[in-house]
């Protein structure tokens, strides 16, 4: 079925966009970018607002595996609130990354100022610019327009530029090689499982769980708030395994449980998802090589088959969720251009 929503248009085309970026991503110099902060002299903090936060925890962890020095995330306002929990006392061994599709969030800018004001250097990413983009001269603007509301094609081209400059640092040739053979197996895959996803959506739920571990939790996470963005459906995200610790008691015929489902713990979030079937779930997973065993516990199964790192599949991993949150909403009945209560950038009268 074609529909005219541009936010399913923004989601198909980010193949494009993504080769668009990357080929950008050639050009840049990554070491004036960060402007001396080396992130194996300093650590790196990445700052951002709701999907945008999400994005900065993947960042975190894609520099911490990356480079083997820690880095870490925060949303801007427990920076701005409760500064001495994020700094500590040393504010001369960090490096905050300030991240903003806009560039015009209203948290993200107090953030940048409070750091101005104390002369702590940062850096900032975004896409549109805004006023972000007159506050450092460390800037990174992706060549990406996106009109949606909800993020999609930002989240991830600015999760490839992350991953792009943590390999730089890293000076990991063959990563950098596994992001620029993304689009063309993306472009596949949206071949093979859109139509897939949409047709799942005669499955009626009302409630929505993701579950992700390690680097995958912030994608969860992602995926949980798209679904919720796009279809105002109730959504949670946990670490996988911590779903059985309580959580599990919302689990019905009513609830759609999904799994983002790790190499390094395949076995043990398999049986998560069996036992979530077994107690009268709907299940999803995304995987990049299915078992007879996942087949059978998976009522969607979206199968990667990518020939790259584990790390280098995250932006991949987010697709389903922002196509299956999409076509929920149309399902409904709703606009997933317009979602009920939101616009495209949080603003906070003075």
């Amino acid at each position: 079925m074609k529909h005219k929503a541009t936010t399913l248009r923004e989601i198909h085309n980010q193949p494009k966009v993504w080769e668009t970026c990357l080929q950008y991503f050639d050009t840049l110099d990554t070491q004036a970018l960060a402007g001396g902060k080396d992130p194996n002299q300093v650590e790196w903090i990445f700052v951002g607002c709701g999907t945008s936060y999400y994005l900065a925890q993947a960042a975190a962890s894609s520099f911490t595996t990356l480079t083997g020095k820690r880095a870490s995330a925060v949303p801007a306002s427990e920076l701005t609130l409760f500064p001495h929990l994020v700094f500590g006392h040393d504010k001369s061994r960090i490096f905050p990354v300030l991240i903003s599709r806009s560039g015009h969030t209203s948290e993200i800018l107090q953030v940048a100022e409070w750091l101005n004001q104390r002369g702590i250097e940062f850096m900032a990413i975004t896409c549109d610019g805004n006023e972000l983009a007159t506050t450092t001269p460390r800037l990174l603007k992706l060549p990406v327009v996106e009109s949606s509301t909800v993020m999609t094609s930002s989240f991830t081209s600015m999760l490839l530029a992350l991953q792009y400059l943590a390999a730089s640092f890293a000076q990991d040739a063959e990563f950098l090689s596994c992001l620029k053979a993304l689009p063309a197996h993306l472009t596949t895959l949206l071949d093979k499982y859109s139509q897939q996803i949409e047709d799942f959506t005669h499955h009626r739920f009302d409630d929505f769980v993701c579950l992700g571990q390690g680097p995958l939790y912030s994608i969860a996470s992602e995926v949980a708030l798209k679904v919720m963005e796009s279809s105002s459906t109730y959504a949670q995200h946990f670490h996988t395994l911590e779903f059985r610790h309580g959580p599990k008691s919302i689990v019905s015929e009513k609830t759609l449980v999904a799994a983002l489902i790790s190499e390094a713990g395949y076995a043990e979030e398999v049986r998560v998802l069996q036992e979530m079937k077994e107690l009268g779930s709907l299940t999803m997973a995304v995987t990049n090589k299915a078992t007879p065993l996942l087949h059978s516990a998976a009522d969607l199964l979206i199968e990667l088959s990518l020939p790259v790192p584990e790390l280098a599949r995250m932006a991949v991993y987010v697709v389903w969720g922002q196509l299956l949150g999409s076509y929920v909403g149309l399902a409904k009945g709703l606009d997933p251009d317009n979602p009920r209560h939101l616009s495209r950038v949080v603003t906070i009268p003075a």
